[in-house]
């Protein structure tokens, strides 16, 4: 019994985690800490292949590793571990597809061919329509607006008659 639960703590932590990584991304990111983000936003004047917003990679690992350390330090804590597994899991997969499948900073596998990976494409390409601070849409990686599963030309509609911009007729 004891295996399925730390199995269900890692497999809600993986999901935790997009909701985490959603809230960084919308409110530090595009916040109080533009200033580490905003080169990837900037392809154009990148120098090199690390970007400030590499950092982010780091601070996402720190309560990683203190859960790893806490839980295998304190058999009372041992649920922590998985946590950190669960952070960590995250983690490569955010790795997998933002860096390697979107942005192909490693040439590891270059096309993914179905509805959802051609929605994760959109909906990041959407995000990085805008190259400021503000005005970004789709902040998450994994669990995406259903528009983007639609064509790029619906999208505008779907929009408009969403901010009543255009009637019901």
């Amino acid at each position: 019994m004891t295996v399925l639960i730390y199995i269900g703590i890692t497999l809600l932590t993986v999901l935790a985690m997009e909701f985490v990584a959603w809230f960084a991304h919308k409110y530090i990111m595009h916040g109080l800490l533009w200033s580490w983000h905003e080169d990837h936003h900037d392809p154009i004047h990148k120098t090199g292949f690390f970007e400030k917003n590499d950092r982010f990679f780091l601070v996402f690992a720190i309560p990683s590793m203190l859960s790893y350390i806490i839980g295998s330090l304190y058999t009372d804590w041992r649920w922590l571990l998985f946590v950190g597994i669960g952070i960590s899991i995250y983690g490569l997969i955010y790795f997998l597809i933002h860096d390697v499948y979107i942005h192909r900073r490693f040439h590891w596998f270059k096309h993914l061919d179905n509805k959802y990976s051609r929605a994760i494409l959109r909906a990041h390409g959407a995000h990085h329509a805008i190259q400021t601070k503000h005005g970004c849409e789709s902040f998450g990686l994994l669990i995406i607006n259903p528009k983007y599963f639609k064509k790029r030309s619906s999208w505008k509609n779907e929009d408009l008659i969403k901010n009543n911009d255009i009637g019901y007729s």
